[in-house]
């Protein structure tokens, strides 16, 4: 991969595989949904850019979150 670094909210950094939380309400755009501030969501994928990561919740598949939304669980 590349030498990005992705990084939460906090500034930790974040790994392919990791489980993070949501610290906002976020309104997914295309649904009706919105993700609740405290959502944990497991199993993120690193997309190779800096401020975004992939994952699935419950709800939502291939969803595509920013990290300055996001704390490491």
């Amino acid at each position: 991969m590349s030498d990005i670094v992705v990084k939460d909210s906090n500034g930790t950094a974040l790994a392919d595989g990791d489980s993070v939380t949501l610290t906002k309400d976020l309104k997914v755009k295309g649904t009706s949904e919105t993700l609740k501030r405290g959502t944990l969501v497991k199993n993120i994928r690193l997309t190779g850019r800096a401020g975004e990561v992939e994952c699935n919740t419950r709800k939502v598949k291939g969803l595509v979150l920013k990290t300055q939304f996001l704390k490491k669980a």
